[in-house]
């Protein structure tokens, strides 16, 4: 059965990066997608490498038409307010800003700092992570994204989590200026953003409103860099552990927890230049890979989760939480390895 998808707010980088996904889905016609300043023209002037791929041209989101699936790609605090008219355009939403990615009111205004403009239908929204939240996603009528930093935060700790290893963990993040999107601002131009080591949030993220909710209230706090690179997270987590942990032993819970996730590959290998996640190999692909070490003078556990910011980080896991929902094969638009080189 072929589903027709909508994006609304596809000029972007999530929106182009999802498009291109979905034009690869075999099981997905993309019926129209919106964008007030380039409404007529070719989505292809937005986004060049989808030139010859697709014929569509942008319409205005006031010509939105009935579909199966509506992604919604609009800056963090639009469609919150007008959810329910989207909701009445297809039987399954999927938002992937930040509007319905933490389950309640209270919550949403400690790491927003504002309240929601719809707080009812936080309780309604599944996150759109299904190595967390698998089982609810089927049926669901609206589906959130997931925040790229927290992907990977929190596929490095899931493991360690659900067994109780975790006393403290500190996150170092390294992001791609392509989180930053296509809209040039005083941090992210390219004069400023290129050659840089940058720290943007030394502490308190709010992605770690997410990983909370994920994990448990845990004592994780992270920091995170800008550093020279287009796409890709690099999550360094440093854990003090409840009590000492041998690498057997992680290989175990690693193992355990991701056997039967065809997107999270682990990469702990003992040698090599690739013996670590490396977002770099990710590319253009939906995997998380995850690895991980001890440090035997202290007993601290290091570990690790690389993604493309854009796919696994955003527009993949929201294909994939699509793929979950309407119980087609999950894998189904997604398996593609990265480049190597990129």
């Amino acid at each position: 059965m072929t589903v027709r998808a909508s994006i609304v707010g596809g000029s972007g980088y999530t929106g182009g990066e999802l498009l291109r996904l979905l034009l690869g889905h075999p099981g997905v016609e993309v019926a129209q997608v919106t964008s007030r300043a380039l409404a007529t023209q070719p989505v292809h002037r937005s986004h060049p490498n989808l030139r010859g791929h697709t014929e569509l041209a942008f319409v205005n989101p006031q010509e939105m038409a009935p579909c199966d699936v509506l992604f919604l790609c609009m800056p963090h605090g639009k469609a919150a307010g007008d959810i329910g008219r989207w909701m009445e355009l297809a039987p399954l939403v999927i938002d992937l800003s930040a509007d319905f990615r933490l389950n309640d009111g209270e919550r949403y205004q400690r790491w927003y700092g504002e309240t929601h403009p719809n707080p009812g239908a936080l309780a309604e929204a599944v996150y759109g992570l299904p190595e967390v939240s698998r089982q609810r996603l089927p049926g669901s009528r609206l589906v959130s994204g997931v925040g790229c930093n927290a992907t990977a935060m929190t596929l490095a700790l899931l493991p360690l989590a659900r067994a109780g290893l975790i006393r403290r963990a500190i996150c170092d993040v390294k992001v791609g200026s392509s989180e930053a999107g296509a809209e040039p601002s005083a941090g992210s131009h390219h004069p400023v953003r290129a050659r840089t080591a940058r720290t943007y949030s030394a502490s308190g993220h709010r992605h770690l409103g997410e990983v909370a909710q994920s994990l448990g209230d845990l004592d994780v706090d992270a920091t995170v860099t800008a550093i020279d690179m287009v796409r890709g997270v690099l999550c360094t987590t440093h854990v003090e552990p409840t009590r000492p942990v041998e690498m057997k032993e992680l290989w175990k819970l690693y193992r355990g927890a991701y056997a039967d996730e065809p997107f999270v590959r682990l990469v702990a290998d003992r040698s090599g230049p690739n013996r670590f996640p490396d977002p770099r190999v990710l590319v253009g692909s939906n995997h998380a890979d995850v690895g991980f070490a001890v440090d035997e003078r202290s007993g601290r556990i290091i570990a690790l989760c690389a993604i493309d910011n854009l796919v696994k980080g955003a527009a993949g896991s929201a294909v994939q939480s699509m793929n979950v929902a309407l119980g087609r094969n999950e894998t189904e638009g997604l398996w593609f390895p990265g480049l190597h080189p990129a």
